[in-house]
């Protein structure tokens, strides 16, 4: 009974795809991360800080406003981004200016850089695939799955290869030519891919 949808569910599974190609890496992003979250809310204290030493400081109104304004902005960041788990100490400025701030920021910097390769979205565009299959069942369905998670295995055992080439290379740099002439045979496919996936 599930096998009569599977070939009717193959333009929707092509299009979603073609979707997820088109998007490309730099348009996903993984889930926020707890330094992301805490320094979202250590931004707040900052910008919060920041208002009430601008006012007591008997600043000019156009700074004491930029302040203010910056901290109610920063409650979006923090709303957004949720609580953290763990909130470093912020209650004067010594505590927010200290080091762990500072490294907590650059933390989330590094995780907010962070993109998909397109090994990541290969694998995810595949256990996508094969939980679909899954799902359909039936003799179209498993056929499927076999095909998808065959794939999947052959973009592994590639990617190894690719990773363990590169490795090679550069504790080898002495063998580089002879290993360059040992890969000449390639196809100008072959290259092409493999180039592709060095640089993603």
């Amino acid at each position: 009974m599930k096998t009569k949808y599977f070939p009717k569910l193959i333009p929707t599974i092509c299009l979603f795809g073609l979707i997820l190609v088109s998007l490309g890496c730099e348009n996903m992003r993984p889930g926020i991360t707890e330094n992301q979250k805490a320094n979202a809310w250590l931004h707040n204290r900052t910008a919060a800080a920041a208002a009430r030493m601008a006012c007591d400081e008997d600043t000019s109104p156009q700074l004491q406003g930029l302040a203010e304004l910056s901290e109610l902005q920063s409650r979006a960041f923090t709303a957004y981004f949720g609580a953290p788990a763990e909130y470093l100490p912020a209650e004067t400025a010594g505590d927010i200016l200290s080091q762990p701030s500072r490294d907590l920021a650059a933390s989330a910097i590094a995780d907010s850089a962070v993109r998909p390769t397109s090994w990541d979205m290969a694998d995810a565009a595949m256990e996508l695939g094969i939980g679909i299959c899954a799902v359909l069942g039936g003799v179209y369905g498993a056929k499927a799955a076999k095909f998808l998670k065959d794939a999947k295995a052959k973009s592994q055992a590639l990617k190894e290869v690719i990773a363990g080439n590169e490795l090679f290379k550069s504790g080898n740099a002495d063998r580089t030519e002879a290993f360059k002439q040992a890969q000449a045979g390639q196809s100008p496919q072959t290259r092409t891919l493999v180039a592709e996936l060095k640089a993603g």
